[in-house]
């Protein structure tokens, strides 16, 4: 049983044959049914959520199937019933089960019991989803991947970084984390992506020096400082990463058409300034409609490979 659980679960040639898949549904969003039924899909919120719940949504809709809504305050997975217990009924309810949780051991439990494909709809690890709607974007505006410099600043050690690192690489691209200290990526996801590269003439680093890592990059990509769960942090987070802010100043270290990405929800005047997120610039909104387009990629090709495996 395939899912997605990290953005390594996909080799190069089906990262790239998902984006083929997402632009084509993109192109045709009605022309392709493979939830028709409807079937459903189960859509697990354990986290605020807005372009996830709402990009997922449309995009079952689009593919034919019905979207199911489980609260996670109400369901209280791990708590009020054991995760192997949730994945075996969910599993008989819905073909496919979408989770936006904390932990990522968490969705590894739901994957090994559920007995239906396992959708990673962000964790304290990784967000897949997202990193395929930030690819579709760059090969939108740029024509290609393999051999871009991508370079993701702030706050490196988030799932947005990890997932860059890992996705960047299987796409041939280079990747480049520009933090400081103590908010680096941990070293094992840097050498995982660095061993990818080795396949597809990608590379990964850290790059602590802002200026070095970020002239003549393509793309240039932040996140929040404060993610879900780092509020206690908040002003040790601000101080640390201030420098880090992405502003047309550090643009213009960039590519001449470098383009400026965030994975929304964005908060001006700290991680990037309002003139560069409104500015022409900045592809912040064509991402967001991105995420549906390349969810329902997601989708389709693992209830394909689903019926394959039966």
């Amino acid at each position: 049983m395939r899912h997605l659980l990290r953005d390594d679960d996909l080799s190069p040639a089906e990262q790239a044959e998902l984006l083929a898949l997402a632009a084509r549904l993109k192109a045709d969003p009605f022309g392709h049914k493979p939830l028709a039924g409807p079937r459903t899909v189960a859509m697990i919120f354990d986290k605020p959520t807005l372009r996830t719940q709402a990009s997922f949504a449309a995009g079952i809709a689009e593919l034919g199937g019905n979207p199911l809504h489980v609260n996670g305050d109400l369901a209280q997975i791990g708590v009020r019933e054991s995760i192997e217990d949730v994945a075996r009924v969910l599993g008989r309810q819905a073909a496919q089960i979408v989770w936006r949780t904390n932990d990522q051991a968490r969705l590894d439990t739901m994957a090994q019991w559920a007995g239906v494909p396992v959708i990673n709809a962000l964790s304290d690890d990784f967000h897949p989803c997202q990193l395929l709607a930030d690819l579709l974007t760059v090969t939108e505006r740029k024509g290609h991947l393999a051999g871009l410099t991508a370079v993701f600043i702030g706050d490196g050690a988030c799932n947005m970084g990890n997932s860059w690192l890992l996705a960047g690489a299987t796409a041939g691209m280079h990747v480049v984390v520009s933090s400081p200290e103590g908010y680096q990526p941990a070293a094992g996801i840097v050498e995982r992506a660095a061993t990818i590269g080795q396949s597809t003439g990608g590379t990964a680093r850290v790059e602590a020096d802002l200026a070095r890592a970020v002239a003549g990059a393509d793309v240039v990509i932040t996140d929040t400082w404060i993610s879900m769960g780092k509020e206690a942090e908040s002003s040790a987070r601000l101080e640390a990463l201030q420098p880090y802010a992405l502003t047309g100043e550090v643009m213009a270290m960039a590519a001449p058409d470098a383009i400026a990405m965030h994975c929304l929800p964005a908060y001006r005047g700290k991680e990037i300034t309002a003139e560069l997120i409104d500015g022409p610039d900045s592809v912040v909104w064509d991402e967001a409609e991105n995420r549906r387009h390349a969810q329902k990629a997601v989708m389709a090709w693992l209830q394909e490979q689903a019926g394959a495996a039966r």
